[in-house]
């Protein structure tokens, strides 16, 4: 067992990570971005509570906005400082970004009941914590904000 390979994350350097977004791995038809929260190991990692409600209401924020069906998966690193968001690759960085944007502007919004959030739909339902979400959301709506140039997602 303790020959594992080195999976392909572990090998990005986390002492330089800042909050941002990244382009984590281009397999085959699909790229993986790293909606980066939380800069590792300085600041305290999300919530459980916010980052299930983000994972709650960007998901179903997203899917609903696309129409193409482009978008195959939105949810929690496990470490809590950010999100993976899988896309057919056919979708520019520069779209995806508009597109966070578009989504974290909402959840840092939100009002009302959040998608999902009751024991028929989530296996936990319980853990939802939609201030924290909000607050969490609208930091990460200013750090995609503030992205420019061509050279913002690469590690």
């Amino acid at each position: 067992m303790n020959n594992l390979p080195r999976i392909a994350s572990f090998s990005i350097d986390h002492e330089k990570l800042r909050p941002g977004l990244y382009i984590s791995r281009h397999d085959s038809n699909v790229m993986t971005y790293d909606l980066r929260l939380k800069r590792p190991n300085c600041q305290p990692p999300l919530s459980t509570g916010s980052s299930h409600a983000i994972e709650h209401i960007v998901a179903t924020f997203l899917r609903a906005q696309d129409v193409e069906q482009k978008m195959l998966y939105f949810g929690p690193m496990g470490c809590r400082t950010g999100f993976y968001l899988l896309f057919f690759d056919d979708v520019s960085p520069e779209e995806i970004r508009r597109k966070l944007i578009d989504a974290f502007s909402y959840t840092a919004e939100f009002n009302g009941t959040i998608p999902g959030a009751s024991a028929k739909e989530c296996g936990n339902y319980l853990d939802l914590d939609l201030t924290k979400a909000k607050k969490d959301a609208a930091a990460y709506l200013a750090v995609l904000q503030s992205l420019s140039g061509d050279k913002w997602y690469e590690y």
